[in-house]
């Protein structure tokens, strides 16, 4: 039993010791210095350009307006694809109804957002005006 006893006392007295040189040690440390906080740190950074990704529709037009451009795909008859225009396309096609705008029959190409399938620029010859 005694030996037990004396393991723990030895225990107790070791653990005691290297919890009082810890102690030590975090005392002695000096005080370090900060860095100022009112400047940001500069890194240089390089200039990432996203590219945007946009997709293609080759048809011929079914309905027009300054809202929307309803297209049938030239590959695939049965596709059928309703566009909203950005803004400035919407503005251009005004200009493009104000002249006779694209009728039934007339060959574009759409470039759309795939995300938002909203018509970004579109490509082809509306027909004259009757």
């Amino acid at each position: 039993m005694k030996s037990r006893a004396q393991n723990g006392w030895r225990l107790l007295r070791k653990s005691l010791g290297i919890a009082g040189l810890a102690a030590l040690g975090a005392l002695s440390c000096a005080a370090q210095q900060t860095l100022p906080l009112d400047k940001p740190i500069v890194i240089k950074q390089k200039h990432v350009r996203v590219k945007q990704e946009v997709g293609r529709f080759k048809g011929t037009v079914m309905n027009a307006n300054i809202a929307q451009i309803t297209v049938r795909g030239i590959e695939n008859e049965l596709a059928i694809r309703t566009f909203p225009l950005s803004r400035p396309v919407s503005e251009k096609m005004q200009q493009i109804i104000d002249r006779g705008g694209y009728q039934y029959g007339d060959k574009v190409t759409i470039v759309y957002d795939p995300a938002t399938q909203r018509a970004l620029k579109i490509k082809g010859k509306p027909s004259k005006a009757l």
